[in-house]
């Protein structure tokens, strides 16, 4: 197969380089946005890697002072935000490459917009109008480079991180925290593992399923979702099952894009509950998304008849409407190896309560098509934790 068909330019919904080998472009990419001394940011796993040493040695035979981050946990603290900024002054660094999954490339870009602010990190927080507090002027640019097909974030306006003190995940946000420039090569993603890539893709398809479910008005939105789904159908278990496909690979990136891009429209049950659960049981993120995905399928029923009746026809699916897809959706987590409750990933029930609370008021829960107590969300974490549908 002819992958040079892949490789593009795209300019939606910002700059990115998409195809094999792209990678080798980072030192040009950090240049067009007026880098000589770019902070590369990743996390402890990845840093390890030759990979992220390859990137480096390739700014710096280029003449770029490039310098590297990776005191960055799974779900990332505003603790490491900080450190990182500390260690782009120290290093008189003026731009950052977020590189790694959402965990690096949330706090790359919470980096690279805090160097230039006089506030605390949580005055960005995503209420009301704090971001326009923030010192545009102040923030450096960011080249995002995903080794991960998962959280989109490389195309995404805000950064999730975890406030330890109050034990909760914040979003921050500003339209400027988008990346100026990305690079999606498919190549970075094929040493993940299996578990890793059935978790971080279906997290795509959790963006795509919950904006695709949105009661907001955004066709554009809509159709992009679709065709996202559509994508991680195709490609999710030929990426698992056999991890060197590239084409696969280069697909769940698009995906992940897609998801990203589509969730303007809004999120929903599954990330109202995920975000708890990843701030106090310090879970995987798209791994908590896919098991929560039936559980939130049959709460939302009353009120997405319609949209699976389109989703069903347009994935091809075998069986019509919700229940044709609830059998897919059940069907590819088993395919892929996604758990089937909670408690299987070591979540426990001594927080029924505190997560219900925390899930009614979390920002993704403005946008599920029920708006649910803090009750309903404490039943429906009951019901993903021991499984029953």
């Amino acid at each position: 197969m002819d992958l040079n068909r892949y490789r593009m330019n795209w300019n939606y919904p910002t700059s990115i380089r998409v195809g094999a080998g792209r990678i080798r472009e980072l030192p040009e990419a950090c240049r067009q946005l007026g880098m000589g001394a770019p902070l590369l940011v990743t996390d402890p796993g990845l840093a390890a890697l030759s990979i992220i040493d390859k990137a480096l040695l390739q700014c710096r035979d280029d003449g770029l002072k490039a310098g590297l981050f990776h005191g960055i946990k799974g779900n990332p603290t505003g603790a490491n935000v900080m450190d990182g900024v500390a260690a782009f002054k120290a290093g008189t660094h003026d731009g950052v490459i977020a590189c790694g999954g959402g965990s690096a490339l949330d706090a790359g870009k919470a980096i690279a917009l805090m160097v230039g602010q006089d506030r605390p990190l949580w005055d960005f927080e995503d209420i009301g109008d704090n971001c326009m507090r923030v010192n545009v002027a102040g923030m450096a640019p960011v080249v995002a480079v995903p080794t991960t097909a998962g959280t989109g974030s490389e195309v995404g306006r805000a950064a999730v991180i975890t406030d330890d003190a109050a034990q909760i995940k914040r979003i921050i946000f500003h339209a400027r925290m988008l990346p100026a420039l990305v690079i999606l090569d498919p190549e970075l993603t094929i040493g993940l593992p299996a578990k890793l890539t059935a978790a971080t893709g279906m997290d795509a398809l959790s963006h795509c399923l919950e904006a695709f479910c949105s009661p907001l008005f955004h066709p554009m939105a809509e159709g992009i979702a679709l065709e996202g789904m559509r994508l991680v159908q195709q490609y999710l278990p030929r990426a698992v099952a056999h991890g060197a496909d590239v084409e696969a690979r280069l697909q769940m990136l698009v995906a992940s894009s897609m998801g990203a891009t589509a969730f303007q429209r809004g999120l929903g049950a599954m990330h109202a509950l995920a975000h708890p659960l990843g701030a106090l049981y310090d879970a995987h993120h798209g791994l908590l998304n896919a098991v929560l995905m039936p559980y939130v399928l049959l709460a939302n029923r009353a009120s997405i008849e319609a949209q699976m009746e389109k989703m069903a026809r347009y994935l091809n699916l075998p069986k019509p409407g919700f229940g044709g897809v609830l059998d897919w959706v059940l069907a590819l987590r088993s395919q892929v190896g996604i758990p089937h409750s909670l408690g299987e990933i070591g979540i426990d029930a001594k927080r029924i309560e505190q997560v219900g609370r925390m899930a009614a008021v979390d920002p993704s829960a403005g946008t599920n098509p029920i708006a649910f107590s803090a009750e309903q969300y404490s039943a429906l974490f009951d019901k993903a934790l021991r499984g029953e549908l």
